[in-house]
């Protein structure tokens, strides 16, 4: 697989996805691990799996179905990503992008995106939903932006803007919707790592002392994608594992499953909210 895409290589995945349904949407969902249930709620959906579409990125992980779902959710029109690929898979970085590319394509405005993080902030605990403020992009810092290569100029100027990478607008709805539906919410800093290993306790306290509050292995890339082509974006991150600031506790990916049947069904409710008073 080429490291680099291209317009026609977007618009190839975009043609297909046309074929395969005849709704229009203009907002979008990203489903981290073991929030793919939410998917379920979409009515009159097309589902599409990544491995029908040309050059999307296939889901490897458990937890990550791998499927397009567009439908309908509160009286509007979705497309729902039913799980995501990550860099540490083995795709090349601007792959990992390729999906929003390919939505800003297909019309999207806005980008709702989730993702199961682990704690670092030590009030923080399983279960609890965390309003993204902004993020410590490390894995870009250290070279691997999903946008290095040729820029392509439809979607965006070579060195955009990311000093609102989170619409303050729709973290305002979010905020109204967890308390009109009385979810207790946190606020804070996502930061990005490359994967697959979980951190070590020196990693967390190191994380913590830089302003993170919450650390995962996904988001960040498709955030920088999605603004540079001028989509507006909320992330949500559902809190997954407690802080292992000490080294007393064992993290596993089963754990951040089992934190997705309790995340699911306030994030439903969040998400709901929001798209009511768009």
């Amino acid at each position: 697989m080429s490291e680099f895409i291209t317009l026609s290589m977007i618009d190839e995945a975009v043609a297909s996805i046309h074929q395969k349904t005849d709704q229009r949407p203009q907002i979008a969902v990203i489903l981290g691990s073991g929030l793919g249930d939410l998917a379920e709620s979409i009515q009159n959906a097309d589902a599409i799996p990544y491995k029908e579409i040309p050059r999307w990125p296939v889901a490897t992980i458990q937890g990550h179905k791998g499927r397009l779902i567009i439908g309908e959710f509160e009286d509007k029109a979705v497309l729902v990503m039913q799980g995501r690929a990550h860099y540490y898979e083995g795709y090349p970085m601007p792959i990992i992008g390729f999906p929003v590319r390919v939505m800003i394509r297909l019309g999207i405005k806005i980008l709702i995106i989730t993702n199961a993080a682990g704690a670092i902030n030590p009030i923080f605990a399983p279960g609890d939903v965390m309003l993204i403020k902004d993020h410590i992009s490390l894995i870009t810092m250290g070279g691997m932006n999903p946008l290095r290569g040729p820029n392509i100029d439809e979607f965006g100027e070579r060195f955009p803007d990311m000093t609102q990478p989170y619409d303050r607008e729709l973290i305002v709805l979010a905020q109204q919707s967890a308390t009109e539906n009385k979810i207790p919410f946190r606020e804070g800093v996502y930061v990005c790592l490359a994967g697959p290993s979980f951190e070590t306790p020196a990693d967390l306290n190191f994380l913590k002392v830089i302003g993170a509050d919450a650390v995962g292995m996904s988001t960040v890339p498709e955030v920088i994608v999605a603004r540079h082509g001028g989509i507006r974006v909320l992330g949500l991150s559902g809190i997954s594992n407690k802080a292992n600031l000490d080294g007393t506790t064992i993290t596993t990916h089963e754990e951040v499953l089992q934190a997705g049947k309790i995340l699911v069904p306030k994030l439903e409710a969040i998400i709901r909210g929001i798209l009511q008073k768009i």
